[in-house]
Order: structure tokens, then sequence, then C-alpha cells
């Protein structure tokens, strides 16, 4: 099974670690949120990897030739232009594309849930499947509470909603947040295709057009699940924390 990382990123809620390293090679628990990425995905059954670059590309280049997992490690570089995350897939497609469903994976995601339940329960006929949580956040993803199908995005702060449903009633869907992991089809290539993205765009806006055509359903992780963002400072000592908790569970 293929997986991409995503770790092109420019970190800037980092600063000013991330200006003299890519976020994917800031330490915790004594190695890189790169190589904590890496193993669960091995471990999660995953035999080859993409790994997309472009803030210190050399550097991940280098560090990635210096520790070999024992599986394929492909590098998608983006150094002439910062593509997000829709454009870096559809870029890295010939690493990607095949028969089998693929992971996406972001580098700032610690988690102690397993991604093997994850892509189990994901629906056969998904386009993409997202992992969802009950965390507080102000930016929510919206799905139909029956099917579970992503119906739109709300932001509380500013009352934003977005949908390709015109008389979408936010109070009426079920609200939960994005976790950064994605379980997708190879068919989200032609997708891409067919509704005319190119070039550099967020994954999520093309989830939010295609949402309405192709199925793409949310799975949201039992509440006992551990799952941080490592996107500011504030969180580096909660992801740690899970780090040694998942270290002292392999003893």
């Amino acid at each position: 099974m293929k997986a991409m990382i995503f770790a092109a990123g420019l970190g800037t809620r980092l600063k000013p670690l991330t200006d003299r390293m890519p976020k994917a090679l800031v330490p915790v628990c004594g190695a890189p949120l790169l190589e904590h990425v890496i193993r669960k995905l091995i471990a999660s059954g995953v035999d080859a990897i993409t790994v997309n670059v472009h803030h210190f590309p050399d550097q991940i280049i280098d560090w990635l030739e210096a520790h070999p997992f024992g599986v394929p490690v492909s590098v998608s570089d983006e150094r002439d232009q910062l593509l997000e995350t829709g454009g870096g897939v559809r870029f890295a497609r010939p690493y990607l594309d095949g028969s089998e469903p693929f992971l996406l994976h972001n580098t700032d995601i610690i988690s102690d849930f397993p991604l093997k339940d994850f892509m189990a329960a994901a629906p056969a006929d998904a386009l993409s499947t997202l992992l969802v949580s009950e965390r507080k956040t102000q930016r929510y993803l919206l799905f139909d509470p029956e099917t579970m199908r992503l119906v739109g995005w709300t932001n509380l702060a500013t009352g934003e909603v977005k949908s390709p449903y015109p008389d979408l009633d936010p109070a009426a869907c079920r609200r939960l947040a994005f976790s950064g992991i994605h379980y997708l089809s190879p068919a989200v290539f032609p997708a891409f295709d067919a509704l005319g993205f190119t070039g550099r765009f967020p994954m999520m806006d093309f989830y939010l057009r295609a949402c309405r055509d192709y199925p793409i359903y949310g799975y949201a992780a039992p509440s006992d699940c551990s799952l941080v963002d490592v996107g500011k400072f504030d969180t580096l000592a909660e992801a740690e924390a899970i780090c040694q908790r998942l270290l002292a569970s392999e003893k």
C-alpha cells in the first residue's frame, strides 16, 4: 500500500525553529516528526512512501538518505513552487496512482489512533475518507448525520459556510474537525481533471467542490483517541506525551 506525507509546508507557526529547519524535522521525543509518521505508516502496512518537499528541501532529502526504513521512500520535489496539499497530490501522481487506495498524512500529526482501523472502516465507494474528531476548534467539516457524507465546511468565528449545496442548514449537520489524515481512491486523479483542478490548490477546496458529485466520507475517531496537530509551540508538550505513551506500549 502507498502513502504520501505532506512535508512541504513553511511551518510558520513554529518560528523561529522553522527559520533554520523544515517542520518535518522538528524533534519530538528525540526523533523528527517525519520519523514518527513514517514508522506509524509502515506499522500500518504501508510499503511505499512519498514525501513532498519545499521548505529546506535538501535537509529532508539528506535526512531520508541517512535513515533507511526498509521500504522505498520517494521525494516529490516542489522546491520550485509550493503546490499546497491538493496540487501536491496531483503532482505526486506518478508515485501514488495505481489499483489500490492510498493514505495521505500530514507530517505534523501525532496520534495513537490505529490507521488500520480507519482504512478498514472506509466505505467501498469512497473517493476519499477523512479521519475526523470531536475536538474543539473554530473550523469544522459538515457531514450528513445519517450517511457521514461530506456536505460542507464552516468557520464558527466568522459564520462563513462553504458548500456545493446552496440550501444547506449547518445546524442540521454533524460538525467534526479534520485530522489531516485521508484515505483516497486513485479515482481522485481523473476527478481532479474532470473538475478542472490544476496547479496549486488546497485539497479541501477540491473536496468542497467535489462532495456533491463524488462520495467523500468522514470517519469519526473514538473519543478515547489522542491526536494532536503539532502546528505551534503549545502543542509540542502534548505531542511528547503521546509519543512517550506509544514508546512505553512498545516495550
